[in-house]
């Protein structure tokens, strides 16, 4: 007789924040100390890691795409989204992983619900019909100083162009005023789910905040 072995359901963590805040070096340091504690790991990152995904990514990143109409953007964002799911997230956590992805609905109610004015409840009904009610175990919102972050995320954009003609400058091209609506909406968000939203300060020594990360993950993944 052959027995089916059971395989639990996976964890599915997601990092939120301003551009240039460090959450994929949060998010790939936690990824290493996951991998150590001896589970199987996934990252990823949106817009892209799926080849639609990266083509979606040029189109939205790029400062070429300037008359992009919020709504495409929140449509072009949430098409993204919904490969990533198919083809990483639901699979990952289907084998029992950990899956950490680089942004997720939270930036769409953040940036296009409060930057661009589209407001919560577009996003989140939007987010009800194509993601299916998948939603993130836990969040780890990296806040940080609006000016700050968007000067590191220029910065880093530069020097990732320089001879590879890599565009992803357009978010970076904002106001101050869309900025800090983005920041505005992300506190809200941690205020209405404090159970899934672990906010930390981004501002301070990058160590300070990884080990600050690791031991609210290794404290909430038998509650998961």
């Amino acid at each position: 007789m052959i027995f089916a072995v059971s395989v639990a359901r996976g964890k599915f963590v997601t990092f939120e924040g301003l551009d240039g805040c460090g959450k994929s070096t949060q998010m790939n340091r936690l990824a290493e100390v996951l991998r150590a504690d001896g589970h199987d790991v996934v990252t990823a990152r949106e817009p892209g890691t799926t080849a639609t995904g990266e083509q979606i990514r040029n189109i939205i990143l790029s400062s070429r795409t300037t008359g992009l109409a919020p709504m495409s953007e929140l449509a072009l964002m949430f098409a993204a989204r919904a490969q990533l799911i198919k083809e990483v997230i639901e699979p990952g956590l289907a084998a029992g992983k950990f899956v950490l992805v680089d942004r997720y609905t939270d930036s769409s109610e953040a940036y296009q619900g409060g930057g661009r004015g589209l407001g919560s409840d577009a996003v989140l009904a939007v987010h009800r019909v194509i993601c299916g009610g998948l939603n993130p175990d836990m969040t780890v919102l990296m806040d940080s100083d609006a000016a700050a972050s968007v000067a590191r995320a220029r910065r880093r954009n530069v020097k990732a162009a320089v001879g590879n003609e890599v565009d992803e400058n357009r978010f970076e091209l904002e106001s101050r005023a869309f900025f800090d609506r983005v920041h505005e909406a992300y506190l809200k968000i941690a205020a209405r789910e404090p159970e899934r939203v672990f906010m930390v300060d981004a501002r301070r020594d990058p160590n300070t905040v990884h080990w600050e990360i690791v031991a609210e993950v290794r404290k909430r993944i038998g509650k998961l």
